[in-house]
């Protein structure tokens, strides 16, 4: 005798608690990106001409990043199908890892931190919090977040899709963001020996 499978109602009652989960961690992007937009503007009030990294590369990520608080919910709905709970378990570890390090971030930075790579020359060079340990910790809470959110609602395609399309652009940004910190010689000076993304392991 088959066992009973999840009723409609029960999974249409899953199906709208991640979109309201997948609403709560866009609506803390949003507010990070009201805070960014506050310091680009004190920014640019001192250096109006400050360079950014690529604007044709920052518009891929900001439509990737709409895709994440999107198509995973599309995803889950055709699926009509619950994540394994190991599988939520791991996506929720990876997005609110993701938020913890993206907070610790803005911590860091303050002022400094924007979503489009404001590089003003007066930039302060920052060498606390994660900056103590890697160069990008902003870019590993995205890869975590990109890989988490799908997996909380068991997303398959749009984690393997969405976090393919954000690793490339990534690539491309941080090219571009690290040619104008390299120009800073204290930026140099202070952070061209740290690794990018993964902190090392010495016996030191």
């Amino acid at each position: 005798m088959k066992a009973p499978t999840p009723t409609l109602p029960r999974e249409r009652g899953r199906e709208i608690a991640y979109g309201f989960v997948l609403l709560a961690f866009g609506a803390q992007r949003g507010l990070e990106l009201l805070y960014s937009a506050r310091n680009e503007r004190l920014i640019r009030s001192r250096q109006p001409s400050a360079p950014q990294a690529s604007e044709r590369v920052f518009r891929g990520i900001a439509l990737v990043n709409l895709g994440l608080f999107t198509l995973p919910l599309l995803e889950r709905v055709l699926r009509r199908r619950s994540p394994p709970a190991l599988i939520a378990g791991i996506g929720w570890i990876a997005a609110l890892t993701a938020v913890a390090l993206r907070l610790s971030v803005i911590a860091s930075l303050r002022g400094a931190w924007t979503v489009r790579a404001v590089v003003p020359s007066d930039l302060p060079v920052v060498d606390r919090g994660p900056y103590r340990f890697i160069r990008h910790p902003n870019y590993v809470a995205l890869g975590l977040e990109f890989l988490g959110l799908p997996l909380i609602g068991g997303a398959y395609l749009s984690a393997a899709g969405l976090g393919l399309a954000n690793a490339l652009l990534l690539r491309r940004r941080i090219a571009d963001e690290e040619a104008l910190l390299m120009a800073i010689p204290a930026y140099r000076l202070r952070m061209a020996h740290k690794p990018r993304f993964l902190p090392r392991l010495s016996a030191r």
